[in-house]
């Protein structure tokens, strides 16, 4: 009941001081593979509509905590996540969550394209018709356009939409992934690496979509590229040996970190 209150008030807050509201909170995160610990108490708040970026060396628990705000580490048999993640006020590990509507309202897109093996239609159409969203074939024809339009590739494949997915390019891939993430109205947006198997062409496309979709999504973006956390985002966190070592506005963190360990991994003195 507090959380929701503390939710409300924030908002309130928020909406006084044109701060964004927070759309996901993580209080005290751990997350255990086996006996081995891979996130220590990590408190990390996402703001409403805006691209937050995870940074940090490899194996620093950037992707572990991304994976736990849609529970995708539910599928690693040996995975704990102790802790709280809400989304809007909402504890997403409560018993009663359907953890297939929660992923619905929370995407992903993952580091390698890995469109469905159908055709660039059915890509986008599977998972409004799965969760029932669409009435008619009018309707979905809509949702696959507008999903299409919306992911920045509609005019690149609108005569070739009974082709398989799979014949797409790398970068034209990863935009198909992201228009079938979106067909489902999803609330956030989780992005693990989306650009690293792109070239610097289909990468620039990617990012241009990011500062778009952020209008109407909420994005947390894992990226190993400090130019792309610095292009793409409005805030940032740090992590480091599964600590969160600082979070803040990206202009701040890259000008004037707090942090010396920060300071020296985007200055590339180490990672």
């Amino acid at each position: 009941m507090n959380m929701l209150t503390d939710t409300a008030i924030e908002t309130k807050l928020s909406s006084m001081t044109n701060q964004p509201s927070i759309k996901m909170r993580g209080e005290k995160v751990d997350v255990f593979y086996g006996e081995k610990q891979a996130l220590f108490g990590v408190d990390l708040n996402v703001p409403e509509q805006q691209v937050m970026a995870l940074i940090g060396p490899s194996g620093c628990g950037k992707s572990t905590f991304l994976r736990c705000l849609n529970r995708m580490n539910d599928t690693i048999d040996i995975c704990k996540v102790l802790g709280n993640i809400t989304l809007d006020g909402e504890d997403i590990y409560d018993p009663k969550i359907d953890v297939v509507e929660l992923r619905a309202r929370v995407g992903m897109v993952f580091q390698k394209p890995n469109p469905f093996p159908k055709s660039i239609y059915e890509n986008i159409a599977y998972g409004p018709r799965i969760h029932g969203l669409t009435k008619s074939k009018a309707e979905l024809d809509e949702v696959v356009e507008s999903s299409l339009r919306k992911a920045a590739i509609w005019e690149e494949v609108k005569d070739r939409l009974q082709e398989p997915g799979t014949g797409l390019s790398g970068g034209q891939q990863q935009r198909l992934c992201i228009a079938r993430a979106i067909a489902v109205s999803p609330e956030v947006i989780l992005m693990d690496e989306p650009c690293s198997a792109l070239d610097p062409i289909a990468t620039a496309k990617v990012e241009e979509l990011i500062d778009e979709l952020r209008v109407n999504f909420t994005i947390v973006i894992v990226t190993h590229s400090m130019q792309q956390a610095a292009r793409v985002s409005q805030r940032t966190a740090m992590f480091h040996l599964g600590n969160l070592v600082e979070e803040g506005p990206t202009d701040k963190m890259f000008t004037n970190p707090d942090n010396k360990l920060t300071q020296d991994y985007i200055t590339g003195r180490f990672g």
